[in-house]
This record gives structure tokens, sequence and C-alpha cells, in this order.
């Protein structure tokens, strides 16, 4: 099953489609879209889908930042019922926390997590690729509402310690450095924000306590009767694994169970945890070559694996064929 996004994440795509020179609905049309998508923004559409029509938008106007353009004048309604939730969270803390638990409403392909470091937060904002070959635009796009959501709670001059991308820079950073600050990196393990701990404390002034309880339990339920033990424990390994930390047990602990627990709910659907995870592991594989800046020592890092030889080892048993001799051939190319 594909994982569903909300078509608000197309907002004004077809305004930037039209300043790039380009026909927004031919291009709907041509990803198999419904025209629909760009004007109803509670229509659930696949997210692979909303991937493939940015980075095809993105290619043939020739603009590495068209999905950053799209958020630039985001607002928290486009967010819709998570919006209503957020607005209304006492600190920036409780924002972070709603985002987490309950960003599948929004987008069911996005996991996001937060780790404090120290004096420093890291969120981390990750979208399941599904087999795509780049997402990079997808996730600009992600990155950028998660930077517009802080803004709103921290006024329009804060910004973060660093926004940071996996993917490799553009031969221009003057839009990324317009719409998300001068602290933007490229080539990074992760996509995401750095921001100082002391933030997640700053007070919202305009909270509604109640309507935010409130909010909870109308996304709680939704949240319930749509999830899948699948959805979640791949959303989660595709936070652990570059951490070298995709092991069931951690999983059953982020989710509040025993990994017996987990390996029944996965078996229900048909599927293991070894399974969804060789599946991932091949799908970002996938990613990290089209890309082509990485070695084959980063790539094993960054699948989780404990040393380049494990790396190999496993690359032989599922593709039958050398990592290397695979990387060799496509730099000769």
């Amino acid at each position: 099953m594909s994982a569903l996004v909300r078509s608000a994440s197309l907002t004004h795509f077809d305004v930037i489609a039209a300043q790039c020179g380009l026909d927004g609905r031919a291009l709907v049309a041509a990803v198999g879209l419904p025209p629909r998508c760009l004007e109803d923004p509670d229509l659930k559409v696949p997210a692979q889908q909303v991937g493939r029509l940015l980075e095809l938008a993105a290619e043939r106007a020739g603009e590495p930042a068209f999905g950053l353009r799209m958020v630039e004048s985001r607002r928290l309604s486009n967010l819709g019922p998570l919006g209503l939730l957020v607005r209304d969270e006492p600190t920036l803390r409780g924002v972070l926390e709603a985002l987490m638990r309950f960003i599948h409403v929004h987008n069911e392909a996005l996991a996001v997590r937060v780790e404090q470091v120290g004096n420093l937060v890291v969120v981390r904002i990750e979208l399941d690729a599904e087999g795509a070959a780049s997402v990079r635009q997808a996730t600009e796009v992600v990155v950028g509402v998660a930077y517009r959501v802080l803004q709103v709670f921290m006024g329009s001059h804060w910004q973060p310690r660093l926004v940071c991308f996996s993917h490799p820079a553009p031969a221009s950073l003057a839009t990324h450095r317009r719409v998300l600050g001068p602290a933007v990196e490229f080539g990074h393990e992760f996509n995401g924000i750095v921001c100082n701990a002391a933030d997640l404390d700053a007070s919202n002034p305009g909270a509604d306590p109640v309507m935010a309880r409130y909010a909870q339990r109308l996304l709680g339920s939704s949240l319930d009767a749509q999830s899948r033990s699948t959805d979640r424990v791949r959303q989660l390994a595709l936070l652990l694994l570059p951490r070298g930390l995709c092991r069931v047990e951690v999983v059953a602990r982020h989710l509040g169970v025993d990994r017996r627990t987990v390996a029944r709910r996965l078996a229900d659907e048909q599927t293991s945890f070894s399974a969804l995870v060789n599946e991932l592991r091949r799908d970002l594989l996938a990613r990290y070559r089209a890309g082509g800046a990485r070695s084959l020592t980063e790539v094993s890092a960054l699948l989780g694996f404990a040393s380049p030889s494990a790396f190999s080892r496993w690359h032989r048993q599922q593709f039958g064929v050398a990592a290397r001799r695979l990387a060799s051939a496509a730099a000769q190319r």
C-alpha cells in the first residue's frame, strides 16, 4: 500500500510552475495525479507520485529550488487539522512532540524525530523514498515547512543553528539562503534542523490548551484508525538506520511494546522486521547511487552496517554482485 499525503503538500505548485513557464496541470496529468489535487487540500494522493511530480517540474524548469519556492509563503493552515493542534501548543517543545506523534495524519511517508544533544536539539525529518531514485524536491518541501512552523513560534527573525540536507548542494544557494537563512549545509547524514535547546521552552502566548486537547483527541482517533504497524516500523527504521540503531528491540521501545509484539503485528500484515529493513535499505541504496556523490564507506554507514565488509556481504546476497563492481561501472559511464 502506497503512503498517502494530503494534497495541501502541493499548495502553490501551479503558481511556481507558471512562474517557471510550465503548465502545472499538464505535469499533474503526466504523473497520473487527479486534477483535483491542485484544488482540494484534503484530498489524499500517493506520496510517491507527488515526489515524481516535483522532480519532473524541477527538471523541466531547470530550477533546483522548485520545491523550496513552493513553501516560501506557507502558513500553518496548510497543515489542516495538524496545524490547528500545533497552533495551540504552549511551547515549541509541545509543537515538535505533536509533529512527531501526528505527522502521519498529514503525510504518511514522513518521519520526524527530535533528539537533544547537550545544548542543541536535532530535528530529523526524513521521507520514505519507496523506491524513488530521488526525493530531493519533496525533502526540501518538508524541511522548508518545518522551518516555517518553527518561525511562526519563534518570530520571523529567528534562525536555527543549522539546516541540513543529505543531497548535494545546487550550483546557486541564493533561494535556499533567502528562504532558510544563511546556515544551510548539504551532504549531511540526515535532513533536518539544528537549533538551541533553550528554544524548546519558548512560550506561545496565544495557546489555548483546551483547543489543543480537543485537537489531540480528534487526531488521535484518526491516526489509530489509519495506521499500520508496517508503516510505523518502516518510518522508525528510516530514522534509526543512519545512526546504527535499527534493531527490533529499539523499534519496539519507541513503539512502547516488546519485540514479540512487533513481530506478531508485522506477521499479521504478511511481513517481518528483517524484510522491511532489507526493502528500505534497497530503496535507500538506489537513492544514494542516483546521487553519485557518496563513497561506498559512507553509504555503508548510512544504511546502518557496522562495517563496509558487512555491507559488502549484504549487497552480494541481495544483488549477486559486489558493490564495488557496480560502483566502478557507474563511475565509467
